[in-house]
């Protein structure tokens, strides 16, 4: 057990943007949030799986639609509380003994350390996916069996309610209709789990390796091409392109941030040219013409001289990034890890190949 200070959650909130390969949301008005709620209430426990029961019970707090939408519709601040203690009632509060992030995005690793702090509850270096994706089905514990559902959802406005659901590809659609008419953005409860559950089933360690990952990219001792390559030794990551985005394409529809950018090489890429897809997350990358990235394995934009993470709200022309690609965790990997959340299930004609044959192709056919 250890506990997060200031100086922690802006690590995590810079770390978890990055592991969030686009969505998950920006992380500044949730960042500003947990510090708040730190500042009034001390610094949060955090507990690695290793150190929860196996009986006790514990559910995250997390928010869900079209990320862009947080720039202009902001939490009122008691929703991340109330939808918490909706389910937690719903369960029985006494069972309640901790909070974890649903997935590493911006946004949504500060908001489960806002509960924690204001209810006095310990946050588990855990979560559901190890990066961030848009539906409520594509989370690991899903992969192993386990409901979604009970599920608590809310807006800013007060509307309340509870699901119970026959599947949980019947919640991501339930709630995702309540949340295009909550204005395209609300707040959910769901997948409360067991510590057996998430000893078996959690992506371990998430919230420690968001924070190391914002220490790296937010040092002011090492110059971008140092922090990059320390960056990429801890994530077990590629470098995919150098480039200027050039052309945007986005819309808001269903609940979600959809569209694609085209970015045009710079320096070791001049004359290349990548098209990244997106789904709230980047979910395919194209450079000239072959895919080098794809769902399941993470897409980062990341700032090409600070290296901070870029997300696909705050894309616009001119803005020059790198694009890194890294493994995802080895559930996503199994034969129902791609069938959840591969490339088929979001519409391209091609199966996955792993990242690493990925790359390892593109080198040998520019060579």
């Amino acid at each position: 057990m250890r506990y997060l200070d200031k100086a922690s959650i802006e690590h995590i909130a810079i770390g978890a943007a990055f592991l969030g390969t686009g969505g998950g949301g920006d992380p500044y008005i949730g960042k500003l949030m947990a510090i708040s709620a730190v500042e009034k209430n001390g610094p949060v426990k955090l507990y690695s799986v290793d150190e929860i029961g196996d009986e006790d019970f514990f559910i995250p707090a997390a928010m869900m639609g079209a990320p862009s939408v947080s720039s202009e519709k902001f939490p009122n601040g008691s929703e991340f509380v109330k939808v918490f203690q909706k389910l937690a009632r719903y369960l029985g509060e006494d069972k309640i003994a901790g909070t974890y992030p649903m997935e590493a995005g911006g946004v949504n690793s500060m908001i489960p350390i806002v509960v924690a702090a204001q209810l006095g509850l310990p946050l588990i270096d855990c979560d559901g996916m190890g990066r961030a994706f848009p539906e409520l089905q594509m989370v690991t514990f899903n992969l192993d069996g386990i409901s979604a559902t009970p599920m608590a959802i809310t807006d800013e406005k007060g509307n309340i309610g509870i699901f119970e659901t026959i599947d949980n590809k019947w919640t991501e659609r339930l709630a995702r209709a309540a949340t295009v008419e909550m204005g395209a953005s609300a707040l959910v409860s769901l997948y409360p789990t067991t510590g057996a559950q998430m000893k078996r089933s959690g992506v371990h360690h998430v919230v420690t390796l968001s924070e190391q990952i914002g220490e790296i990219i937010s040092s002011n001792h090492r110059d971008a091409k140092e922090k990059l390559q320390e960056l990429l030794t801890l994530v077990s990551g590629y470098e995919l392109f150098q480039g200027k985005i050039v052309d945007v394409i986005r819309e808001t529809k269903g609940g979600f941030n959809l569209g694609k950018m085209n970015l045009e090489g710079i320096e070791a890429h001049k004359g290349g040219n990548m098209k990244v897809h997106f789904q709230n997350e980047n979910l395919v990358a194209e450079r000239d013409g072959q895919v080098v990235g794809m769902t399941p394995d993470l897409l980062c934009l990341v700032d090409y001289e600070t290296l901070t993470p870029v997300t696909t709200e705050s894309l616009k022309y001119g803005k020059r990034v790198r694009v890194i690609g890294l493994p995802a965790h080895e559930k996503w990997r199994t034969d129902k890890g791609i069938q959840t959340a591969g490339p088929r299930y979001f519409g391209y004609d091609y199966d996955y190949v792993p990242i690493e044959e990925l790359v390892k192709k593109a080198v040998a056919d520019h060579v």
